[in-house]
């Protein structure tokens, strides 16, 4: 008896860890997949996104794009996605416009890639001879 409590106790221990979680999610896709309804905006497990047509017992017609509806079993819908209401889209873009923790450069200086205005001002601008010759001689000291 000694010799076979170890055993169960790593039966067990798999079977809360790795088996029962997984049966647990099974389920749930299951009864996501069987609760489906017209109109419900899915994401199928191919990654694609479109809305669901018609439902017959083994496949489902969903809408991808005007004129496009793909026939594919339950098994493909991955996921339904929640509607998004125009206004939710546009306080989204409202407050990520308003965010201040966006990425902005100090106040005077040119942001990254931006030519200093005081330093364009300052060196002239150069022939395309004289852009040669700089090159060249550059190129020789290489």
């Amino acid at each position: 008896m000694a010799t076979v409590l170890p055993f169960l106790v790593i039966i067990i221990a798999f079977w809360f860890l790795l088996i029962r979680p997984q049966q647990k999610k099974q389920r749930q896709v299951r009864e996501m997949q069987s609760a489906l309804a017209a109109g419900d905006e899915v994401m199928l497990t191919s990654g694609i996104f479109g809305t669901v047509e018609a439902i017959a017992d083994d496949h489902v017609l969903v809408n991808v794009a005007d004129g496009v509806t793909l026939k594919v079993v339950r098994a493909a819908i991955g996921q339904v996605t929640p509607k998004e209401s125009p206004l939710e889209d546009a306080a989204e873009s409202e407050a990520v416009a308003d965010d201040p923790t966006e990425d902005e450069s100090v106040a005077g200086a040119p942001a990254a890639g931006e030519p200093d205005a005081q330093s364009a001002a300052e060196t002239p601008e150069e022939t395309p001879e004289e852009t040669l010759e700089r090159l060249n001689k550059q190129g020789e000291n290489r």
